[in-house]
């Protein structure tokens, strides 16, 4: 696909990304579940959770133009910008404001550890926010995230005060729970158990249950 004219196009094309992977398929997660998307997983994170799935150290580098030849196989007009963790990426900026410019919907998923600076803000759609509470001293006011579109938490352990000190920082629509993945093993009873704690005595706003829906259903 090629895209319009727009300053700095020929800047972008020489830009290098490390990519794990693009794909389509469908959200599997919190409030887009079933929303059709390329995914766009960079390499790199800032965070090194045990449990993650992606191995974000096992990356290839590609242009910005290399990139948008790959994401124009695919027929969804929405794209996820997942990792590792997309915003340590240098130049994040350019690639959104080039997939922006030829029409795309744009949403981010982020550990929230940095905050979106204003050039990614104004071209993102959506932000999802996945705070690791086994890092949770690293969570600084200063440089998080303030704000989302909706906060989902990974039950990795009792993560019911992380939870409560996150909602307390991080402003958003919507805040999930979401079982930990080891091994192919969902710890959905134990979540929907801190759901039930984190709910108590709160008739609003409450706490739901995120699953990953396209592992169950076979997808990537």
């Amino acid at each position: 696909m090629p895209y319009p004219s727009f300053p700095d196009a020929n800047v972008f094309d020489d830009i290098t990304y490390p990519v794990v992977e693009i794909f389509e398929s469908l959200q599997g997660e919190g409030v887009n579940t079933g929303l059709p998307a390329v995914f766009l997983r960079f390499g790199q994170c800032n965070l090194a959770c045990p449990w993650c799935d992606t191995d974000y150290r096992a990356y290839e580098t590609l242009t910005g133009q290399e990139i948008l030849a790959r994401i124009a196989q695919f027929n969804a007009t929405n794209v996820i910008l997942t990792g590792g963790e997309p915003l340590v990426q240098r130049a994040l900026a350019d690639c959104m404001e080039t997939l922006k410019c030829l029409g795309y919907w744009l949403a981010i998923e982020t550990n929230g550890l940095l905050d979106l600076p204003p050039s990614v803000r104004r071209h993102v759609n959506y932000i999802a926010v996945s705070p690791k509470a086994m890092y949770a001293d690293l969570y600084d006011d200063e440089r998080m995230i303030r704000y989302a579109d909706e906060v989902r938490v990974v039950a990795d352990s009792d993560v019911t005060d992380f939870c409560r000190d996150i909602r307390r920082r991080i402003t958003a629509a919507m805040y999930f729970l979401s079982p930990c993945d080891r091994d192919g093993h969902m710890n959905i009873e134990d979540t929907l158990r801190q759901i039930n704690v984190l709910n108590q005595g709160h008739s609003k706003g409450q706490w739901l249950l995120s699953i990953q829906a396209h592992k169950l259903a076979g997808l990537r």
